[in-house]
């Protein structure tokens, strides 16, 4: 009994060589969007509208799975698979759509948080929580004050993430390994 609980541990562990290779598309994504960050952002848009139709299917075939709910499944599949369409079909006004659309939410994120964390760090007299809000504030209406300059600005700053997360995850399979 002690072996078999033993082995379920070891077999929920991902194996170091996933890690590895995801550490290493990760890496190479990052390299791209830092070398060639136009073709790759329009490459990532294309895997994008992909992935958008894929997960519209499975949530129109969840449907006949399981019926709760059917009305908004079916809403957000349909809806996955127009968006998917369309930015497969028009990749590179998609990016420009996309991107931007991205910096607006995390604008009006930044904002949210920030207002929550100030009002919850003056409630609490918490000057870290309050501080944090406030910084969060200000990026959230820098963000939206200057979309453009943040949609041009994103792939490179999702590229330096791309790269420091691939390598830790490099590291992190070479500490698994061994």
């Amino acid at each position: 009994m002690a072996t078999e609980a033993m082995d379920t541990t070891a077999d929920s562990q991902v194996p170091w060589w996933l890690v590895l290779i995801e550490g290493i598309a990760l890496l190479l994504l990052g390299i791209m969007l830092l070398i060639n960050t136009s073709e790759a952002t329009l490459v990532l848009m294309i895997f994008i509208g992909v992935y958008w139709m894929v997960a519209g299917i499975f949530r129109i075939i969840h449907v006949f799975v399981d019926s709760r709910l059917w009305g908004w499944n079916l809403l957000v599949g349909l809806v996955g698979i127009a968006a998917g369409l369309i930015v497969v079909q028009y990749p590179l006004w998609s990016t420009t759509v996309v991107l931007k659309t991205l910096i607006i939410i995390l604008g009006f994120m930044g904002i949210f948080f920030g207002i929550g964390n100030l009002v919850t760090g003056i409630q609490v007299r918490s000057w870290g929580t309050s501080i944090l809000g406030v910084f969060s504030l200000i990026l959230g209406i820098v963000l939206l004050a200057n979309i453009w300059l943040f949609s041009f600005s994103l792939p490179y700053a999702l590229g330096i993430i791309a790269v420091v997360g691939g390598l830790s995850a490099i590291v992190s399979a070479v500490q698994l390994r061994s």
